[in-house]
């Protein structure tokens, strides 16, 4: 097979069927984050930064993490710990971007205890070391063998339109959100109050 010399996933796959995982994570993620807010709030709400229900910041994690902790794959403690403090140092860099490129973020924790500037919270810290384990010992093998019986030409195929659709849609996302950025700067600076 087309591979990645096992660095994700110890059977064979392709780039396809990578690219397939990060965006079967990045859907994941979106249904978790929307019920979570559906529990806090009462009302759904879409919780990603485009209109696909796609958050992404959740198959660059899961992915990444995967690599960087797997050489732990046997210490669950380890991989709660490490998961735990690298998923909130992820958490804390976005929100800080966010907040550079956009002037708002897209969560806000100030009403959670134990928060930092309502970027970060230590039960949502507490969550990204259950959900590492929780990768390690069942979603992992779980996605990747989902994807992985694709055949080739499927999984390509499904790779590209889910890559292409992101694109537009992150594309015309940005721009929406950068001009509400703007819009809300200039207001900032014509009201004197």
């Amino acid at each position: 097979m087309f591979g990645i010399d096992h660095i994700l996933y110890d059977g064979a796959y392709t780039y396809a069927d990578a690219v397939n995982a990060f965006f079967l994570y990045s859907f994941c993620g979106w249904v978790m984050e929307c019920i979570v807010i559906r529990r806090e709030k009462g009302v759904w709400e879409n919780r990603g930064f485009v209109h696909l229900p796609l958050c992404i910041i959740y198959g660059f994690g899961a992915m990444a993490g995967y690599v960087l902790l797997r050489p732990m794959t046997n210490n669950y403690l380890l991989i709660y710990v490490s998961g735990a403090l690298l998923a909130t140092a992820f958490e804390y860099l976005t929100g800080r971007l966010m907040l550079r490129l956009f002037g708002q973020l897209w969560w806000d924790y100030s009403n959670k205890r134990f928060n930092y500037r309502g970027i970060l919270c230590l039960e949502s810290t507490i969550g990204w070391g259950l959900i590492a384990v929780l990768i390690f010992a069942v979603i992992h093998p779980l996605i990747f063998g989902v994807v992985t019986r694709l055949d080739h030409r499927s999984a390509s195929t499904l790779a590209i339109i889910l890559f292409l659709a992101y694109l537009v849609d992150f594309i015309c996302s940005a721009r929406t959100a950068l001009h509400k950025a703007h819009d809300n700067r200039e207001e900032h600076v014509c009201d004197p109050s």
